[in-house]
């Protein structure tokens, strides 16, 4: 269950969770080159579960990764071992005082989610007293593990044990304000998570195929198109995307942009998600009068 969950947890704040093969020579690829006055960062799209042949990764990635004194993820997944942030995330993830999941959604939704889980080969009562937002995110989880992709192939895993007592490693965020950020979902928001999450059950393998070639080309356009067509299909999941997504990507730009005050050179990982469009990372640095080139 560890494993599923905080696979999950990445997997869902990235909204990208696909195959990638290296680019060819010459190519545009989904990473940013951000300059200040006094310091560089590197800012790539990362992919957070993944099949093994995903790498190598691409030269000039490995190259901007090589040049830097940093390494900034969301989270360190090293901490994702930790015994009490486990059970931090199991109390929140559950109902308190024998509250039930059926009790906190509609019929049908309920009825959708208990044949997603049998199709995916558990029972519903695993889940029974469970949240929505915990039961979206395993659902989505299992279903990529089935698909081969895992969170242990995941770019942040990678160059987190590429930077384990060589570079410093900072957190744009935490597991710990994910997991508040999750459990402060109203009921309202959280049966919409998990319809959101059903909904893209049937489609899953064949976004991941149309987010790979964006992703691998560098197409920052059509990886914005391809994260919002939900969104323009179902308005109602706005205040969901506001959360997770715009609200998240100004703070991890106002957490960049400090590291752009400094001196060192910084390699940032994040979900490709949240540097595309107006409310990208990309973009709002940009704003803020930074220069940026895409690599």
């Amino acid at each position: 269950m560890r494993k599923i969950f905080w696979g999950s947890v990445l997997a869902l704040f990235a909204a990208l969770t696909l195959l990638v093969t290296p680019a060819l020579a010459g190519e545009k690829s989904f990473l940013w080159k951000i300059q200040s006055k006094s310091a560089t960062v590197y800012i790539l799209g990362s992919l957070h579960m993944a099949k093994p042949d995903i790498y190598p990764l691409p030269q000039k990635i490995e190259e901007s990764f090589a040049k830097s004194a940093v390494l900034a993820l969301e989270a360190d997944p090293a901490k994702a071992q930790n015994t009490a942030l486990l059970r931090q995330m199991l109390a929140a993830a559950a109902y308190a005082k024998g509250g039930t999941l059926k009790e906190h959604l509609s019929r049908e939704t309920f009825e959708l989610a208990r044949r997603e889980i049998e199709r995916l080969g558990l029972s519903m009562e695993t889940f029974s007293r469970t949240k929505p937002w915990f039961l979206a995110m395993s659902i989505e989880t299992l279903e990529l593990q089935r698909l081969d992709y895992d969170p242990a192939n995941g770019i942040d895993i990678y160059f987190a044990g590429k930077a384990a007592g060589e570079k410093q490693i900072v957190e744009l965020e935490s597991f710990d304000y994910q997991i508040r950020l999750l459990n402060g979902f109203s009921d309202r928001e959280q049966e919409l998570f998990l319809l959101y999450t059903l909904k893209e059950m049937a489609t899953l393998r064949d976004e991941i195929e149309e987010l790979m070639a964006a992703w691998r080309g560098g197409d920052a356009k059509s990886m914005e198109r391809l994260v919002t067509r939900t969104l323009i299909e179902s308005p109602e999941l706005r205040p969901i995307y506001a959360k997770l997504f715009y609200k998240r990507n100004r703070e991890m730009t106002a957490r960049i942009e400090q590291l752009l005050k400094g001196k060192q050179t910084v390699f940032v990982a994040v979900g490709a998600a949240h540097l595309v469009g107006k409310e990208g990372i990309i973009e709002q640095l940009k704003g803020k009068g930074f220069t940026e080139e895409q690599m």
